[in-house]
């Protein structure tokens, strides 16, 4: 009888976990908790995900599932869980099968995430076999996505199949017990890349070459020797080439600045740990918390005065991107050499490899090429990186993390939809260029593309969409783009994809995207405030301070900042003082001499615009906020011309937010579905007129912004019944700006949805397109709110 009651108490079930679930350690720990809980079966992957096979107990089987996912190791994200009834087989033990590569692949690649601490107490061990060697890593951290050649994730199938294993890492492989079993790159000194240091190249000569210094020790010493006489070096990383050099040379960086032909835009600053970042800037607990992640983001912080670091890395600018190391190479860098007597860096320049606007250098020919001139020497290893991939910059609004471009840490994790999507590409914007892949509820980003400005970078976008659809076995159906005549992105998916073309106008694409972020059901329309500099409206004008009623089929545009005619279009962009002269001839306001933009204008420069203004030659109209906030930039004297996007509105708020206390108090005015700045305009010159100070105007300027899009968000609701607001668009970039909105916002009850998982910013600009013409794609015809 016992022996019967035993028999059918005994359950066999099969369970898939679909998610991020290979080479994250995830079989090692399947079979530990099943062997703790003496049940019988198999795990393995396929192109799906993971599939057990668990049997035994009733009890035991339930609280296997459970703790499945309750104790999953860290690196995995379980997205899906399903199990189905077997019968039992009576097994007496729980194995690893290998993988199978059979079926539609839904399985995810994990982001390529920083060394882990285990790992640097081996590299530091003078006893251990991997002492010092830099490319050390386990299960729990490493390289994948970016050596990832195809699925599942295998040895094989990445750019480490080249490396046949030694007898001792193999041991640790086929381990279930090793913290290195099934880690795709694990590797030695003996069986794995190697590092080394190559002298030549630099804009003064391209015949320095020297003969390689070959051994870690060496290589590292040459190399930080190189950065201590303040040389360039070329570091090849996890995802790319860097360009480093002393962060605290004045004429280090100014020549990186003159090769790299980088203006004033900021440089990203690499220390070697926690405490020598809060001697730089100052960082709170989530910004240290963003710092020390296992993604290692660039984290955008307010740099402390006074400090070492060269004022050239952010002119202008009180904030400094700050990051820590992230790879074995990147540690080995900030500590002596055993030995060598060489100096230690405090702060390194950790720039993208490449000249401005153009893709990161990742292949060791094309870096060769495209960085023979700017770099003085090379830190190179022999690993090839299969996808390119940049680093992410964050900052932190709200107490919480808004991603500025999101790569390296983050890419390839998809969104999670909220709806079934049909096979979509969306191909992104023509700035901070993402796309995004959407199959299912899956949304897959792309890493940092960069700015469709040049040829390099459309290859780079063509190749990098190729390798997402081949993959993840997706074949787009159809490419979502933004209907802008003059974007690239459009160009190629009407010329190139040989695929049907559907146009999502930016800014709907813009709150689609926080909304598929947030899962916003299907059919919940929101409140959508998209304010930007330049999007492509349905009347050819150029939009961008728009308010909305949307939901993922479709918009009303129910207000929107007033048209201004700005001459030179897209020449305006540059020069910020030329949109303050149309902004302050549309308000009706006389251009007196006294007035900054006039005076960087120039009398000959003042004629021809008001000529053209007048005539309404070759100016194009825009509802852009922001223009308007590069219009108040220049008006206040805070930046006249830009040599990088939004250099005016960042410097705006740097100086708003240290006299938020003090603001001066502007109002919009609103009429009908048209938002006028002139009472603000004209408010703003009469104070500084009257002698108020930059700083309290440059803070009621903000505050009067949050407080239009409080009472616009009001009005709507009145008429719609939505209490529901989403913000979205490269100026809410601006934490402040953000701040004082959600503060509006959530003083008159409204439930505020801002980016966290993809940026505000053209870059997440992708999932919007996706999400739009995927459910477009399932919808019924009648759904959404127009066009």
């Amino acid at each position: 009888m016992t022996t019967a009651v035993a028999a059918r108490d005994r359950v066999r079930h099969r369970i898939r976990v679909v998610g991020v679930v290979q080479g994250v350690g995830f079989r090692p720990f399947v079979q530990r908790l099943a062997t703790e809980l003496a049940l019988s079966g198999h795990v393995g992957n396929d192109t799906e995900g993971v599939v057990v096979e668990v049997e035994g107990p009733a009890a035991a089987v339930g609280g296997f599932e459970t703790r499945l996912v309750a104790e999953a190791p860290p690196l995995a994200r379980i997205d899906e869980v399903d199990a189905t009834d077997l019968a039992a087989v009576a097994e007496s033990t729980f194995r690893i099968i290998e993988s199978r590569a059979t079926g539609q692949v839904r399985t995810l690649v994990s982001p390529d995430v920083a060394v882990c601490d285990d790992c640097l107490g081996e590299m530091a061990e003078p006893a251990d076999r991997r002492y010092r060697y830099p490319f050390i890593n386990c299960t729990n951290c490493g390289p994948r996505f970016t050596i990832t050649v195809r699925l599942p994730y295998d040895r094989p199938n990445t750019t480490m199949s080249s490396f046949p294993l030694c007898p001792d890492c193999s041991a640790e492989y086929h381990d279930p017990g090793d913290r290195r079993f099934h880690a795709q790159p694990v590797a030695c000194a003996v069986c794995g890349p190697r590092l080394w240091f190559e002298s030549g190249g630099g804009s003064d000569s391209a015949d320095r070459a020297t003969l390689p210094t070959h051994g870690t020790d060496a290589a590292i010493a040459a190399a930080q020797a190189a950065l201590d006489r303040g040389d360039i070096v070329a570091v090849k990383g996890v995802g790319g080439y860097h360009l480093a050099c002393d962060a605290t040379s004045d004429l280090a960086v100014a020549e990186l600045r003159r090769r790299k032909a980088r203006g004033d835009k900021p440089l990203a600053v690499m220390v070697a740990d926690l405490a020598e970042a809060e001697s730089l800037a100052w960082v709170g607990p989530e910004e240290a918390a963003l710092l020390t992640s296992r993604q290692r983001p660039i984290v955008l912080l307010r740099r402390r005065p006074g400090g070492p670091l060269s004022q050239l890395i952010a002119p202008g600018n009180p904030r400094v991107g700050i990051l820590l190391p992230y790879t074995p190479v990147h540690h080995l860098l900030f500590e002596s050499v055993p030995g060598s007597g060489q100096a230690v860096p405090r702060a390194l320049v950790m720039t993208s490899g490449n000249l401005s606007d153009e893709p990161i250098c990742y292949r060791d020919d094309d870096a060769r090429r495209r960085l023979g001139r700017l770099a003085d020497g090379w830190l190179i290893h022999d690993r090839p990186i299969h996808v390119p991939c940049d680093d992410s910059v964050v900052r932190v609004a709200g107490g919480q993390e808004l991603p500025i471009r999101r790569s390296r840490g983050y890419a390839p994790l998809p969104v999670r939809l909220p709806f079934e999507s049909a096979p979509i590409l969306g191909a992104g914007g023509e700035l901070k260029n993402a796309f995004c892949l959407a199959s299912g509820r899956d949304a897959w980003m792309s890493q940092h593309i960069g700015d469709m400005g040049s040829l390099e970078t459309l290859d780079a976008f063509e190749h990098s969409t190729r390798q997402f659809a081949a993959m993840y076995e997706v074949d787009p159906a159809r490419i979502a783009a933004d209907p802008h005549p003059g974007y690239q992105t459009r160009a190629w998916a009407e010329a190139a994809s040989e695929r049907p073309v559907e146009f999502v106008q930016h800014h709907h694409a813009h709150i689609a995207a926080v909304m598929a972020e947030h899962r916003v059901p299907a059919g919940e329309p929101v409140i959508g405030f998209a304010f930007d500099g330049t999007g492509y409206g349905h009347d050819g004008a150029i939009w961008g301070g728009e308010a909305l009623v949307a939901d993922y089929g479709g918009f009303e545009r129910v207000a929107h900042l007033a048209y201004v005619p700005l001459p030179g279009g897209d020449a305006t962009i540059r020069k910020p003082y030329r949109a303050a002269l149309a902004h302050l001839w549309s308000a009706g306001i006389d251009w007196a001499p006294d007035l900054w933009p006039v005076i960087a204008a120039g009398e000959e420069e003042v004629a021809v615009l008001t000529r053209q203004l007048e005539r309404d030659f070759l100016c194009v109209p825009t509802s852009s906020m922001g223009r308007l906030f590069d219009a108040v930039s220049s008006l206040l004297g805070v930046r006249q011309t830009v040599s990088f996007e939004a250099q005016a509105a960042i410097e705006l708020e740097a100086i708003a937010d240290a006299d938020l206390g003090n603001a001066r108090e502007y109002r919009f005015a609103v009429e009908g579905d048209g938002i006028d700045p002139a009472p603000v305009l004209a408010a703003m010159v009469a104070d500084l007129r009257a002698g108020r100070g930059t700083g309290p105007v440059a803070a009621g300027f903000h505050s009067a912004v949050a407080r239009l899009i409080g009472e616009v968000a009001a009005e709507t609701r009145r008429h719609t019944g939505i209490d529901r607001v989403a913000l979205s668009g490269g100026v809410f970039q601006n934490v402040l700006l953000v701040d004082l909105a959600r503060q509006e916002l959530s003083a008159r009850e409204f439930e505020v949805l801002t980016h966290r998982l993809v940026p505000p910013n053209d870059g997440g600009l992708a999932l919007g397109q996706a999400a739009v013409a995927g459910y477009r794609g399932s919808a019924p015809a009648e759904a959404g709110w127009g066009s």
